[in-house]
C-alpha cells in the first residue's frame, strides 16, 4: 500500500468541517441537517451557490447537446462528399440529448435559443478543425432555425 492511500484512508472527516475545507464532509452534514429539520444551522449562502451551480449544470448540458449537434450539422451541409452515417447517427442522437434534457427541464425551452447561439459558436471552431475549412467559411451567427435542428432530414 502506498504512502498516499494510507494518508488518505487514515484522514479524519470531520462532521462539521467546512465547504472550503471538506466538501464531502460539508455536502453530508448539510443533507443531516435538512434531514434533522435544524434549518437554522444550514450554511444556506453556499447551500444556495451549489443549488443554483446543478441549475447551471442542466443549461450546459443543453448547451453542449447543441454544440455536437450544430458541428455535425455544418460538416454535413459543408463537407457533402465526406457525409457518413456516423455523421447522421450523431445528429440524431443529439437531437435525442436535447430533447432529453428539454423534457427535463421544461423552463429551460424559454433559454433553447440563448444555448443554440452560445453553443454555435463553439460548433463554429469545432467544424473549421475537423473539415480543414477556413473558420470564416461558416457563417458567424447559427444559420440554422431551431425546427431545423430537431426536424430537418440526415440521411445517407
Amino acid at each position: 500500500m502506498s504512502a498516499w492511500s494510507t494518508a488518505v484512508r487514515s484522514a479524519p472527516v470531520a462532521a462539521d468541517a467546512g465547504y472550503e475545507v471538506d466538501f464531502y464532509a460539508w455536502t453530508m452534514e448539510q443533507a443531516k441537517l435538512i434531514r434533522d429539520g435544524a434549518f437554522e444551522t444550514l450554511d444556506r449562502d453556499n447551500l444556495a451557490e451549489e443549488i443554483e451551480s446543478w441549475g447551471r449544470e442542466q443549461f450546459a448540458k443543453l448547451e453542449s447537446a447543441f454544440r455536437v449537434l450544430l458541428m455535425h450539422m455544418l460538416k454535413w451541409d459543408y463537407q457533402p462528399a465526406r457525409r457518413t452515417r456516423s455523421w447522421a447517427l450523431t445528429i440524431a442522437e443529439q437531437r435525442l440529448r436535447v430533447g432529453n434534457v428539454l423534457s427535463d427541464n421544461p423552463s429551460l425551452v424559454a433559454r433553447r435559443e440563448d444555448a443554440a447561439a452560445r453553443a454555435y459558436r463553439l460548433a463554429r471552431i469545432g467544424a473549421a478543425r475537423e473539415t480543414g475549412l477556413d473558420l470564416a467559411s461558416f457563417p458567424e451567427a447559427n444559420p440554422y432555425a431551431f425546427g431545423d435542428m430537431t426536424d430537418r432530414p440526415f440521411e445517407i
